[in-house]
């Protein structure tokens, strides 16, 4: 019998399973939602498809703060924006909402107390002592990349030039996790040809973006099987999506132990100190049980912190940075801000430090717009552990009429928390949740403050919150804030006429894509020139 005989034999398997669960009636049967219009793709295809958070928010708007949506196979799943139930499940204790296995994670899904050992090892190293003593890093990084396009624009006849941003700040960005996080020169603004920056080089626009019938079908089918013969279909079925899966695992397992090689030699001389890297290749070597990594999770945390420490980053700064091109009022406000905090500083240098990022009000304000409205993490998967009642900010109309205050699950039922419905949630932020507005955060929103703590920053959910909170969340703004404030402060950005057809991309994070250049991957077109400086 051929693989393939055997894959097709437990897919039967599998879906014969489904179809008989999905004739059961749910808890959740009552909930409203939309028409399902597949039994094998559900509303999978409506939700995934079109441009990120489109249908999130027609669904909220139409149907509350708790939608019910097929998935794949007649499965009843929850949409989750509503406030109170996002810090519900978000901050529940004893993980009795947990992550769930996703054919479209990198690496393992780590779960209780190997969650909790795993955290209390790391944090050290992403603490805010930590993350603020690493601003220069993020500086220099930022620099080296405005220093690069700088030069090119100074070759350019117009003293402009039109740059895909995205790519050049993802190489930055990783250049910047190299340092701040491994103590490591990737090299990648350097040379934009080695190997890492060609694995990450439109990466999750190949793999993930535009998913047809078929592969939404076969990642929901995937994600149902064992995780050992899932692990064997991922290294031997043909396709480029996972040719590219296999090579990004293949690349970053290979910089991973060497920079474990590294740096457990100096780690041996005593030269370790308390970044990431240096935490990890102890935990690896401890005696300890309670405080060891084994060799598989060491690289499979090292893999996840190369992607998520610049990828997020970079797309998250590019969308700011496309924000302040279509509200140039912005951009040149929060130039003079920075102008004149650069201006008072003693050695008149752009390097602030972090007590200074965090006393510019209107740069703070678009860093916390920016991450609200552009929500680069769309979505959040949680399935409950126990049965559990959902209890809800504002009350939903159920299909026999009646408000629903709260929602009762059983356990096994699986949620998706939307992100971006979230952050664009009426409750909280009024009237013009959907209008670009970093005015409103000049005073806190009063909705904010009154509602239940939900995220770790500004009470956003960009970061999610509670037990499987975003580790890295400081880093994270510190490191957007210091190449907002390097490019703002050097450049003056501008829309192209190709803008117009920028559209949101959903492959796992939200990416910027032509409409119709789709094909081509992540496009972020804007015309660059130097600032002019004062004559002293």
């Amino acid at each position: 019998m051929t693989l393939r005989d055997v894959a097709l034999f437990l897919s039967f398997l599998v879906v014969l399973f489904l179809y008989r669960r999905s004739r059961r009636t749910t808890s959740i049967a009552n909930v409203r939602g939309p028409e399902n219009t597949s039994w094998f793709i559900g509303n999978l295809g409506e939700l995934l498809q079109p441009q990120a958070g489109e249908t999130d928010f027609r669904w909220q708007s139409q149907y509350g703060g708790i939608v019910r949506f097929k998935a794949a196979f007649g499965e009843d799943r929850l949409l989750v924006s509503d406030p109170k139930a996002v810090q519900h499940i978000l901050h529940a204790p004893n993980y009795r909402w947990e992550r769930y296995k996703d054919i479209r994670k990198r690496s393992m899904v780590i779960m209780g107390n190997d969650h909790r050992r795993h955290r209390r090892i790391m944090q050290p190293g992403f603490g805010g002592p930590a993350s603020r003593a690493l601003v220069p890093v993020f500086f220099s990084a930022a620099a080296t990349l405005s220093n690069a396009w700088r030069d090119l624009i100074v070759q350019s006849d117009g003293q402009s030039r039109v740059f895909n941003i995205t790519p050049w700040v993802s190489r930055a960005t990783l250049d910047a996790i190299g340092h701040a996080g491994f103590a490591y020169n990737f090299g990648a603004m350097e040379n934009a040809g080695n190997r890492l920056t060609q694995v990450y080089n439109n990466l999750f626009a190949d793999v993930f973006g535009s998913p047809s019938n078929g592969t939404l079908f076969a990642m929901s089918l995937y994600g149902l099987l064992p995780l050992k013969f899932l692990a064997f279909l991922r290294d031997h079925t043909p396709g480029k999506r996972l040719d590219r899966l296999r090579a990004l695992r293949k690349i970053t397992i290979e910089v991973a132990r060497e920079l474990v090689e590294e740096k457990a030699r100096e780690v041996g001389q005593g030269k370790g100190n308390k970044d990431v890297m240096s935490l990890l290749v102890k935990a690896n070597v401890s005696e300890n049980e309670k405080s060891r990594l084994n060799e598989d999770e060491l690289l499979a945390q090292m893999s996840t912190i190369f992607t998520a420490g610049h990828e997020t980053t970079a797309n998250t700064l590019s969308w700011t940075l496309l924000e302040l091109c279509r509200h140039p009022e912005m951009q040149k406000r929060l130039r003079r801000e920075l102008q004149q905090c650069i201006a008072s500083r003693e050695n008149k240098t752009g390097t602030l430090t972090a007590e200074e990022l965090e006393s510019l009000p209107y740069l703070n304000a678009v860093t916390k717009e920016s991450l609200r409205y552009h929500t680069v993490a769309v979505h959040i998967q949680r399935v409950a552990t126990a049965d559990d009642v959902i209890p809800l900010s504002e009350p939903i109309l159920a299909l026999n009429g009646q408000h629903l205050n709260e929602i009762s699950v059983q356990k096994g039922q699986k949620v998706l928390i939307s992100v971006c419905g979230y952050n664009r949630n009426k409750i909280l932020f009024g009237e013009d949740p959907h209008e670009f507005n970093p005015d409103r955060w000049l005073d806190d929103p009063k909705t904010i403050q009154d509602a239940a703590s939900v995220g770790v920053y500004a009470n956003l959910a960009t970061f999610a919150g509670g037990l499987h909170s975003c580790i890295g969340w400081r880093f994270a703004v510190l490191e957007l804030q210091a190449f907002i404030v390097e490019l703002i402060s050097n450049f003056e950005f501008s829309l192209t006429p190709e803008c117009s057809r920028i559209r949101r991309e959903l492959a796992t994070v939200m990416l910027p894509t032509l409409e119709g250049e789709i094909e081509k991957g992540v496009q972020c077109p804007l015309l660059v020139k130097c600032v002019a400086r004062d004559k002293d």
